[in-house]
């Protein structure tokens, strides 16, 4: 064998562009779980499961194809597994003449891969991910013409380099963005199909006996895993969003209901960002749906709007700005993170909604993470670091190359105004226009100060210095 091919954990990809660099007849290719990667972060259960599933499945479906793999099981790879060590081990045993990698979505990985030609005395090629539409060079490119780096002027030129919802060089219905029709707060008695539910195959059941064992006192529960995770499931999953809740996704994507955890959301950033399915491809059959006319427009152009808009944005930026980006602090925020982010217990009722959702999920929608995670944080000063390691253990869909600019940039203005012009933030009378959840809390949202009898040491629902929260569109780790 010439080739060794490492894919990744969120490489779950047939077109990948390492495997397009080789062939069958002379390429091994190595997948492994590692705890070196399963542990950086304490990551939540069910991301844990759903990584280590779908890597399972995809290894299979890789064999099936004709493809010579080796798969090593973290029960093989030990306490001190790391990708390193693994590479090593298949070097000395298959003597490859070069090790194909397309790139990490991590700026860590990045940096010690570039260190293993010199360590495995063999050529690294670290491959492009093409699964992406603008490279790092073009965006450079905009960039540098650019005085100001906001995602309207980007996702206007990916709509014009991809042709989605254009008509003769010009945006469908005459106008870019139609994020203003976004906004509508839920009718009563209004009820949603919610995701396409998968249940779990006997490699996702030994899966979940593994990570149960090995995980016990992370955050998060195992039961009602219902993810997709194979490449057929995750379309499967595609096709039920864009028939039943695409068609409602626009009118009520900013809104939140005690009783609806999901509502019109696709929930496919998980699967879109582990590579499961296409982005470009998710994208095109939405427009499908807008141009057969079962979707309107609103919906259909905020849904694009996230995964080419959004999506290829965030991870320009997390590329140009590494590895300082991680570190940005610009508001000096640095009180430590609430321990009832990993708990839930807190009296004001959105939060408990929000966080409680994610406990057992490991999900929750972007208004949840920008509107009451996220803003409150942003309002009691909490360290943007500290945030960040939250959002990236304990969401399915977060990797650091989309999750950082998120949280750090939007959501935290750490970056001093790099994504967004202002911070974004809200007072609980956006909540309560937007929700259900203030009726049934502990605090009186109309009120700017003071605080419940029960919990005289919380703050205020309400901020004084109220921030208009929709100077910008809303972030997404895909499309949610």
């Amino acid at each position: 064998m010439r080739d060794l091919v490492l894919i990744l954990g969120d490489q779950l990809s047939p077109s990948l562009s390492s495997l397009r660099r080789t062939d069958k007849s002379r390429a091994h290719l190595l997948m492994a779980e590692v705890m070196e990667e399963a542990a950086y972060v304490p990551h939540h259960k069910k991301k844990l499961a759903f990584t280590f599933s779908a890597m399972r499945h995809h290894g299979a479906a890789l064999e099936k194809a004709g493809w010579t793999l080796t798969y090593r099981k973290l029960e093989e790879t030990g306490k001190e597994g790391s990708l390193a060590r693994e590479v090593a081990r298949a070097v000395k045993e298959y003597r490859p003449q070069r090790l194909l990698i397309t790139e990490p979505g991590e700026y860590r990985l990045k940096k010690e891969m570039e260190s293993w030609a010199e360590r495995f005395s063999l050529p690294v090629e670290i491959c492009p991910d093409t699964r992406f539409i603008a490279s790092h060079e073009e965006f450079a490119q905009w960039a540098a013409g650019c005085k100001d780096l906001r995602m309207e002027y980007f996702y206007r030129e990916m709509r014009r380099k991809t042709g989605l919802l254009m008509e003769g060089g010009e945006p469908c219905g005459g106008k870019w963005n139609f994020d203003a029709e976004n906004r509508k707060s839920l009718p009563k008695g209004q009820r949603f199909a919610g995701p396409q539910r998968t249940a779990p195959d006997k490699t996702t059941r030994d899966v979940l006996k593994l990570v149960e064992k090995r995980f016990a006192a992370n955050m998060g529960s195992l039961s009602d895993f219902w993810f997709a995770v194979t490449r057929e499931e995750a379309e499967t999953a595609r096709n039920h969003f864009l028939k039943t809740a695409l068609p409602l996704f626009g009118d009520y994507q900013d809104a939140m209901a005690r009783e609806e955890r999901f509502l019109a959301h696709s929930v496919l950033s998980i699967y879109m960002n582990a590579g499961l399915l296409d982005p470009l491809e998710t994208a095109k059959a939405a427009e499908a749906e807008y141009k057969a006319g079962r979707v309107p427009l609103n919906a259909a152009e905020g849904f694009i709007r996230q995964i080419i808009g959004w999506r290829e944005y965030v991870r320009g930026i997390y590329w140009q700005r590494m590895p300082g980006y991680i570190e940005a602090n610009a508001l000096g925020a640095e009180r430590p993170l609430p321990g009832f982010y990993w708990t839930g217990d807190t009296q004001l009722a959105c939060l408990k909604a929000a966080i409680g959702q994610t406990i057992e999920e490991a999900y929750a929608h972007h208004i949840q993470r920008l509107m009451l995670t996220g803003t409150f944080a942003l309002l009691t000063g909490v360290r943007p670091q500290e945030l960040h390691e939250w959002y990236l253990a304990v969401y399915a869909d977060a990797y650091e190359w989309v999750e950082a600019p998120n949280t750090l940039g939007m959501s935290q203005y750490a970056d001093g105004g790099l994504l967004g012009s202002k911070p974004y933030a809200a007072s609980g009378a956006y909540i309560n226009r937007m929700s259900d959840h203030c009726k049934a809390c502990a605090y009186k949202v109309k009120e700017k100060t003071g605080a419940p009898a029960a919990a005289p040491s919380l703050p205020a629902c309400s901020a004084r210095n109220n921030i208009s929260p929709r100077s910008n569109p809303a972030p997404i780790y895909a499309a949610s």
